[in-house]
């Protein structure tokens, strides 16, 4: 096949692979513009901020901050909270199958949820990944998200739309992700910490309730992991297990496997992000 060939075939496959998020990005974005005009921005701020920021949960979030006034130290720490996750991404993101420099960087600022799922699940699934496709189906789920958020913000400015209580649209996507995250992988420990976080911040800090939230929830679980590498790393009498010799949990002195391989990375629902040893899987805003 030749180059060309080749390539129109990646950036087809990637058409056919985002168009299950494409139905779920238009009118989500289409929510996002129109929550945006009613709080007061212009409509073409919708797609600036689809273009800059391009984070789901963190431009709802935006809009609150920009609207309220919010200090640039205040922005600064909810958007590390809430996209600190991406860190663990770029683990298991076939990202270094883009070759150009322009493309890799807009690749990072391109990696959103949907594109890690439907780009690392496919490599760990024997799938072959070009970066063509990783690269075509990344820009694809951003036109999906630009053209829904730019369509509901004029829709809302020219319609005059006043949807009241549309900024709830934000939560019942996070609440649909926690009903998926809690099938995919049941963790009641995880979501006990988190629900346990956000109550205690609401009652401490009514105001600042997010960040104390996110900060608290992000070091319990770096603790939870450092413990059960450490648990990881003993044997049953309390000693360190031999570096030498099989162990019955799969143990070696690092703790860097337990059990079938799975490493216990912070924020999935085993207390990781669900990676494997031997396959990377998957989980926007």
């Amino acid at each position: 096949m030749t180059g060309t060939a080749s390539t129109r075939a990646d950036v087809v496959a990637a058409v056919r692979d985002s168009a299950g998020v494409g139905m779920g990005y238009i009118p989500l974005g289409a929510a996002f513009g129109v929550l945006l005009v009613t709080s007061g921005l212009d409509w073409w701020w919708a797609p600036v901020f689809s273009v800059l920021i391009y984070a789901g949960s963190m431009e709802f979030l935006a809009i609150g901050l920009v609207t309220g006034g919010a200090g640039l130290v205040t922005v600064a720490t909810t958007t590390f909270f809430v996209n600190f996750r991406h860190v663990f991404y770029g683990l298991s993101f076939p990202l270094h199958l883009v070759r150009q420099p322009l493309a890799r960087l807009y690749g990072v600022h391109a990696l959103t949820d949907e594109a890690y799922a439907l780009v690392a699940t496919r490599a760990a699934s024997g799938v072959t990944m070009t970066g063509p496709r990783v690269l075509t189906t990344e820009v694809l789920c951003h036109l999906f998200w630009l053209t829904g958020s730019t369509v509901g913000a004029l829709a809302g400015a020219g319609l005059g739309l006043d949807v009241e209580g549309l900024g709830f649209a934000l939560t019942a996507l996070f609440v649909v992700l926690t009903i998926d995250a809690l099938r995919a992988t049941p963790d009641p420990t995880t979501l006990a910490t988190a629900l346990g976080c956000a109550v205690l911040a609401l009652v401490l800090t009514p105001d600042s309730m997010l960040v104390l939230a996110l900060g608290a929830f992000a070091l319990l679980l770096v603790a939870r992991f450092a413990v059960g590498t450490r648990r990881a790393g003993t044997g049953p009498s309390g000693t360190e297990a031999s570096d030498t010799g099989p162990s019955s949990t799969g143990s070696s002195r690092t703790g860097a496997s337990v059990t079938g391989g799975r490493v216990p990375f912070p924020g999935d629902g085993s207390g990781g992000l669900g990676q494997d040893s031997t396959e990377e899987g998957a989980d926007r805003d």
